[in-house]
């Protein structure tokens, strides 16, 4: 089963609509509800304290027998930290080891992450750590760009001329690059070192080895 998970960050519907139509299960965020109703996918599970939802579409998840769980306003989670618990939660066995690279791991996809408040976007990023951390690859996809966090090797698929950044999650990073314009050899990229932001693909693929730390990846779309 692909799971998403749909926050209440900026949304495009029209591009929406294509993405969400590659998962099995859409787990909603409290507005993004709203959101996903934009692109007429009705929600399998609304979670969150229900003060971004629009009463109507409220009510339009409860008419189609969504699963709606209500938390209070007042928790020490976000909404959308219990919306990932909860697909984390729906992978159970799949989880594979912390220390495995982003590709061995589960993976999730989150939508609705990005866009509005830079607070909010932060707050995204702690939580892909967070669940890097548990065993599970949580990539944020808008329709600029592809973001998650890294460790060991990773073959990524791209075009030529296309950009990527490799930013410093932990206090450094030793990185080995292969098919990226300006390589890397076993080098430390330092937490305050812009130093890796828009690398560029020479062909259709390229190898990021982060063999130590880890590094958030960012490629643009």
């Amino acid at each position: 089963m692909k799971i998403a998970v749909l926050a209440n960050g900026q949304w495009d519907a029209e591009w929406g609509r294509l993405e969400l139509a590659r998962f099995d299960y859409l787990i909603c965020a409290d507005g993004g509800g709203n959101s996903a109703l934009l692109t007429g996918r009705i929600p399998d599970v609304l979670i969150g304290d229900l003060d971004s939802i629009t009463p109507e579409n409220l009510e339009l998840c409860r008419r189609n027998d969504v699963l709606i769980q209500q938390y209070p306003r007042e928790k020490d989670e976000t909404d959308l930290e219990l919306a990932l618990e909860y697909a984390l939660n729906m992978l159970g066995t799949k989880m594979s080891s912390p220390n495995a690279s982003s590709r061995e791991m589960s993976s999730l996809w989150l939508y609705g992450a990005t866009g509005g408040r830079v607070d909010h976007l932060l707050g995204n990023l702690a939580l892909l750590l967070k669940f890097l951390n548990r065993g599970c690859c949580i990539h944020i996809k808008d329709p600029l760009h592809e973001i998650y966090m890294i460790r060991g090797r990773e073959t990524l698929k791209g075009r030529a001329g296309q950009e990527l950044s490799i930013i410093p999650v932990t206090e450094k990073i030793r990185v080995t690059t292969d098919g990226l314009f300006y390589p890397l050899h076993g080098e430390f990229i330092l937490k305050e070192s812009p130093r890796g932001i828009s690398n560029v693909f020479l062909e259709e693929q390229a190898v990021v080895q982060v063999e130590e730390g880890i590094a958030l990846l960012v490629l643009l779309t």
